[in-house]
């Protein structure tokens, strides 16, 4: 069977889940797989009237980039955000961003138009929806954002003040200007691709971004590699090799198409039934055919006009400047090779007051050999408290935890109004695992905080759900271990990390709602010891009081497991990698 066999399926439910998504553009939401929307897909030369190419705008003297908006003079939500719209045309001039406003269908007039927008910028009437076809546009006030080299790095809602039956006081989100901010600053777009309220747009055709016939290196792959393999993959990235020129991705074609295929890269482990995720990596389907296809046609290199604009990623924290930074008390070294126990260090912080995180960073020193990180938080000691009444309470990594390092994923950023607690005078405790390369070094793992001025109105939660008392037989290829915790109270879900050891076979989240029905939060049928990553919910899950969490997790301790340190032992709860582990971390808030 063909590797386009293999694919196929995955393309056509890609193209029927596109053709009959239904979303809601009533408000302004966040979506998930940017580039299956079109986001980071060449666009193409569109034709945009009186001879203009958008080719030809987007490289003109003085541009920066370009803001393709959908209007509609009498569409009653492009009204009302219509003011918004005429201050970003304003504030960005300067700036070199230009504007092309289009007017679909053959009902609008040009003088509907001119009376519809006090702006600078080029109008476009698209009577035919040919445009607006070609862009994919849904609504009548949807912008899109195209940089210098004809990539698109945003669709959406200008912001999400104005809805379709709702007007709010205070716009929460400007998604359009954040998006601008971003691309003018070479930096990733965080939020890529939203609903748009406004009167639906419905024209036969195909975008853009549907085409996967005959593509080339800098037109369409080096697009793929950099949305979804760059921030490690490339010079002084935590990956192995770099994947930033044609002949890095030609020369390691082979390898790309096999960790694709089996599911090894981007690294991923929730089933596709659950989420939807805000930090899914994965490839598209349309998009592992445009790799196959351009591996079948000779792996083209194309025209390199039509490159990506390079992408810049922070040499120093992602969470800029930090306001505190705690360190490991020493170096810990790393020999060349062997295995490396779990390394262990504390670290008490400073300050008299409870701080409010609104971002934070773990940091490893060489990058190369550290597997993962897991950041403890345990209080000191109370007054009067002894020490093993402080132990019982504090049972740091079963309960603890606060924050995590995996390859590509250390910072952590919450939203305005959010923030996670750090008691005054807290201990962190840092737990290292350390995996030889080669080559003997030394790391300093160190965590920066950048703190929120006041107690957020939202204080994020951290903890586990666990199971202790559980023996592994020897050669048990499906060992089960169950632990489960409610939530008293209305509680709302960011995120759920898993967290076993080498056994770890599958584990999932289950929640029981009070009127007995359940829902499956989170199910990954292949555990990977090598990524311990917390799983981020696009849009945060509201739980009623009373719901049950029950986690479900499998163990292998068989000599089928190619992981499995010794399969003739009987295999209890610990904290190094030959011991076993049952913890389903969770991040969340609560009323």
């Amino acid at each position: 069977m063909s590797l386009r066999s293999l694919l196929g399926t995955l393309v056509i439910c890609a193209g029927a889940c596109a053709a009959g998504e239904v979303l809601d553009h009533s408000r302004a939401v966040a979506l998930s797989a940017p580039r299956g929307h079109g986001v980071g897909h060449l666009v193409d030369d569109l034709q945009l009237g009186d001879g203009v190419t958008l080719a030809e705008l987007v490289r003109a003297e003085g541009t920066s980039a370009v803001v393709v908006a959908m209007r509609d003079a009498g569409c009653p939500v492009s009204k009302k955000g219509r003011p918004a719209l005429e201050r970003l045309v304003e504030s960005m001039a300067e700036r070199g961003v230009r504007f092309v406003f289009v007017y679909p269908g053959a009902h609008q007039t040009l003088d509907d138009a001119r009376a519809d927008l006090e702006a600078d910028g080029l109008v476009v009437m698209d009577s035919d929806g040919a445009l607006a076809t070609a862009l994919g546009a849904r609504t009548t006030t949807e912008a899109f954002v195209l940089d210098r080299a004809r990539t698109l790095r945003f669709r959406g809602a200008v912001d999400d003040q104005y809805g379709i039956g709702f007007t709010r006081a205070d716009v929460g989100h400007t998604f359009l200007a954040d998006a601008l901010d971003a691309v003018l600053t070479g930096e990733d777009v965080a939020v890529a691709v939203t609903t748009a309220p406004g009167c639906l747009l419905e024209f036969e055709g195909t975008p853009f971004y549907a085409d996967v016939s005959t593509p080339t290196y800098h037109g369409d792959v080096a697009r793929i590699v950099q949305d979804h393999c760059l921030r490690c993959h490339r010079d002084e990235g935590v990956a192995p090799f770099s994947l930033e020129t044609f002949d890095d991705v030609r020369g390691r074609h082979g390898m790309i198409r096999h960790v694709l295929v089996n599911g090894l890269m981007p690294p991923w482990g929730a089933a596709p039934d659950t989420g939807p995720w805000a930090n899914d990596p994965t490839l598209s389907g349309a998009d592992m055919l445009r790799l196959q296809a351009w591996a079948e046609a000779g792996m083209p290199e194309g025209d390199v006009a039509e490159a990506p604009l390079p992408r810049h990623y922070p040499i120093d924290w992602a969470i800029g400047e930090p306001d505190a930074v705690y360190s490991l008390p020493e170096a810990m070294d790393v020999p060349a090779e062997g295995v490396v126990e779990y390394k262990y260090a504390y670290v008490q912080t400073s300050g008299t007051e409870d701080r409010w995180i609104r971002a934070m960073e773990v940091r490893p020193s060489a990058h190369g050999v550290v597997h993962h990180v897991l950041v403890f938080i345990e209080e000191p000691r109370r007054e009067g408290e002894s020490r093993d009444e402080w132990r019982r309470r504090e049972r740091g990594g079963l309960d603890g935890y606060f924050a995590a390092y995996v390859p590509g994923q250390g910072a952590t950023f919450y939203p305005e109004g959010m923030g996670q607690r750090l008691p005054a005078g807290a201990w962190l405790k840092f737990q290292v695992h350390y995996t030889p390369n080669g080559r003997a070094t030394s790391d300093r793992t160190e965590i920066g905080f950048v703190f929120a001025d006041d107690v957020p109105d939202t204080v994020v939660r951290t903890g586990g759900i666990f199971e202790t008392r559980f023996r592994i037989p020897p050669g048990a290829d499906d060992y089960v271990v169950e632990a489960a915790a409610e939530f008293g109270r209305p509680a709302t879900l960011l995120g759920l990390s898993p967290h076993m050891h080498l056994r770890g076979k599958s584990f999932r989240y289950v929640a029981v709602y009070p009127d007995g029905s359940q829902e499956t939060l989170l199910d990954v049928p292949r555990y990977d010891f090598n990524w311990q990553r917390m799983y981020r919910f696009e849009t945060p899950k509201e739980l009623p009081g009373g719901t049950r969490i029950v986690c479900v997790a499998h163990f292998d301790n068989s000599a089928d497991n190619p992981a499995n340190p010794d399969p003739s032992r009987s295999v209890r709860f610990g904290e190094q990698t030959f011991d076993e582990m049952m913890i389903g971390y969770m991040e969340w808030w609560r009323e």
